[in-house]
């Protein structure tokens, strides 16, 4: 896919992210009621309006999605697909319900089951973190979509935060981060955390205020490719926790496996 391509894309994804992140808090503030899907995790009409209206903006590319609000197609149908959008229309859903802020939208395009182009936007700051390695990484504010000479570049990070600062879930916990927080703490000494709940964690990582970002718990591919792209643009990884090799996307399964998130100078400081 070419550079040109893949710029072309980005502002109908950003003005998607506007609408889908206002029509979502306009849910938030009021009273409502969430319910729980087959799987027991839950959703609200935020998720599923704020689904219906990316995949609405998505279709305009010609490029087909996955998405967790949406039925998708089955695998023997996806194999084929050169290039795939990978959408979570309101990542954080039980952050939502317990409205403390921490939710976002995610929306990646897959090519050759890579991440090549991420998009993570925070409704209630207003802001979206988005690119990859063909366009770089930006920063810009919902008021600023239309005017480039506002978006912020955003710079691969050059030191390690002192102390180290690790990037942990709200609300998911194992007995394998207690392991891997040892870990750091051996190679780098102190360690401090910053809790924090959906994909916001990759915007401390993107803007260098976290270092690593361990996960030993369940996560889906719309979770996590959106900041993949991102990452990876600014010199860091999101590997398997075992392999290390970097995740893939639209798999037969889309459940990721467990996966560590090292920001540059984390792998600099490893690799000597």
């Amino acid at each position: 896919m070419f550079t040109s391509e893949i710029q072309s894309f980005i502002p109908t994804v950003l003005k998607a992210c506007v609408e889908a992140s206002e029509a979502i808090m306009q849910i938030y503030l009021t009273d409502f009621d969430p319910t729980l899907k087959s799987d027991g995790s839950p959703v609200t009409k935020a998720d599923l309006l704020s689904n219906s209206i990316i995949k609405k903006s998505l279709e305009t590319t010609g490029i087909p999605t996955i998405m967790e609000e949406s039925v998708n197609s089955p695998f023997e149908i996806r194999r084929n697909w050169e290039s795939v959008w990978i959408v979570d229309p309101l990542d954080g859903t039980k952050e939502f319900i317990r409205k403390n802020g921490e939710f976002a939208i995610c929306i990646a395009l897959v090519h050759h089951n890579q991440a090549v182009l991420g998009f993570i936007a925070s409704p209630v700051s207003r802001e979206i973190i988005f690119g990859g390695k063909e366009t770089g990484v930006s920063l810009v504010d919902f008021d600023d979509i239309d005017k480039l000479e506002n978006w912020k570049t955003i710079h691969p990070k050059k030191e390690l935060n002192n102390p180290l600062k690790i990037a942990g879930s709200r609300s998911h916990h194992s007995g394998n981060d207690l392991k891997f927080i040892q870990s750091m703490r051996e190679l780098f000494g102190e360690v401090e955390f910053i809790r924090k709940g959906s994909a916001l964690k990759f915007f401390d990582l993107a803007l260098g205020k976290a270092d690593v970002y361990p996960r030993f718990a369940p996560t889906m591919e719309w979770d996590i490719a959106a900041g993949q792209a991102i990452i990876e643009a600014l010199g860091g990884t999101v590997v398997h926790a075992e392999t290390n090799q970097p995740l893939v996307y639209n798999k037969e399964n889309l459940y990721n496996s467990f996966f560590i998130v090292k920001s540059g100078p984390v792998i600099e400081r490893l690799n000597k």
